[in-house]
């Protein structure tokens, strides 16, 4: 009686080991392929003091990436990042990208496309002329 009540006990545990190990599987592979689901980065690097034209960037880019690519945005495989470069926890951020002033990155795995000039010159003015530019940029990234 003892032999069946250990070997029980040992098969429960045993059992028990080997479905907490196949839900860490499971658990390390959800989280691969999220990090994989991600295709392209946007990155607004902004100054705590912030003018009409730097808030504007900003706003027709979050916008720009909403209206055009809903869905990929939803499901996280576009991603927009607002960072502050005063703030010394986005440091080794934008260490990584070289950023030292206001600027707005569209980073995929292989690339980083700098479209600072051309979202400050059109941010204001001509907001459809950037979100033009933006869906150039995301449409080339994604080839």
């Amino acid at each position: 009686m003892k032999t069946v009540i250990s070997i029980t006990i040992l098969m429960i545990f045993a059992l028990n080991t080997v479905a907490n190990n196949d839900q860490s599987s499971r658990n390390k592979v959800s989280q691969e392929s999220t990090i994989k689901d991600v295709e392209i980065e946007v990155y607004y690097f902004h100054n705590t003091r912030r003018c009409a034209t730097c808030q504007a960037v900003e706003d027709v880019t979050r916008s720009a990436l909403k209206d055009l690519y809903p869905e990929m945005v939803n499901n996280k495989q576009i991603i927009f990042v607002s960072l502050n470069i005063e703030d010394e926890t986005n440091e080794p951020l934008a260490e990584k990208y070289q950023v030292s002033g206001q600027s707005l990155l569209f980073v995929s795995e292989n690339e980083t496309v700098d479209l600072t000039n051309k979202a400050f010159m059109y941010a204001r003015t001509n907001p459809d002329k950037l979100k033009k530019e933006i869906k150039v940029t995301i449409d080339d990234l994604l080839k």
